[in-house]
């Protein structure tokens, strides 16, 4: 495995666990309630399970990543609309009054889309590497 592939092995892991650990700490396993009161739409303790099961997808292609090209191209969907979700909640939202509530909440909405839309590139990067190489 060259150096390459293993910093990108690193970071479909690093991206699986973020969406693990990050929704099961910041969510207190599914007990915290402030989450999914500002947004039922995407963080429900349903959709942040799904976040979960995305995080184990990540992970699941970590050292196959290059035989699944077209799979890579649905995680770049999947960080945009999540990204582009948070962006959107952010721009119409007030993450202080989320803090004043609950800061894990608070902590949660205030980064959870950065981490997507820094993962969002990462794998676009990667796609775009695997469709130009597999022509």
């Amino acid at each position: 495995m060259t150096v390459r592939n293993q910093f990108t092995t690193k970071g479909f892991i690093l991206s699986g666990l973020m969406n693990i650990f990050g929704v099961l700490i910041f969510s207190r396993f599914f007990t915290n309630s402030v989450i999914p009161e500002y947004d039922s739409q995407a963080m429900s303790n349903f959709g942040l399970l799904m976040i979960v099961v995305w995080g184990f997808a990540f992970i699941s292609v970590s050292k196959n990543f290059d035989k699944v090209p077209w799979l890579i191209g649905v995680f770049v969907i999947e960080k945009l609309v999540y990204a582009s979700h948070w962006t959107n909640w952010m721009i119409n939202n007030k993450v202080s009054e989320v803090f004043e509530k609950d800061k894990m909440a608070g902590i949660f909405y205030s980064i959870y889309g950065i981490n997507d839309w820094v993962f969002f590139f990462f794998f676009l990067v990667v796609f775009l590497k695997l469709i130009q190489t597999n022509k």
